[in-house]
């Protein structure tokens, strides 16, 4: 089976690296599923949920916060600001988040970073998708 090489890195850490067979991202133009001997080329991430499909079949799931798609020959690397593996996120903290964007939204005032809770608010329901995702497949 033909596989390439995938690298994954946060600010933090790298998240992955190894040989995998796919790997599925949403960019800014939609979903995109990369396999061996896909052309070139570079995209931005929306933040979401991204598999993994290693070379012996397993699949990872990582939620990223958006950041940089690039894909050569034999390579693919992900550039996120954070990413996390979605038996990492803690569900108790993304509801909490959820929540304080909510409240903040609800409660906007002149001083409010209007932006900054939207933001807030597409990150949770982004990393939920992610984790209810995991879920469904475990």
């Amino acid at each position: 089976m033909a596989t390439l090489q995938c690298n994954v890195v946060s600010a933090k850490e790298t998240i992955y690296s190894g040989e995998i067979s796919m790997l599925i991202a949403t960019g800014v133009e939609g979903e995109v599923g990369i396999l061996p001997g896909h052309i070139p080329f570079i995209t931005l991430l929306k933040p979401g949920t991204m598999q993994i499909k290693t070379s012996n079949g397993n699949d990872e799931m990582v939620y990223v916060s958006g950041g940089v798609l690039e894909v050569q020959p034999h390579l693919v690397t992900v550039l996120a600001d954070t990413a996390v593996r979605a038996n990492d996120l803690d569900e108790a903290k993304i509801l909490e988040a959820r929540r304080h964007a909510e409240q903040t939204l609800q409660n906007q005032k002149a001083d409010i970073d209007t932006s900054a809770a939207l933001a807030a608010l597409a990150e949770s329901l982004a990393q939920l998708q992610t984790l209810q995702k995991f879920k469904n497949r475990a």
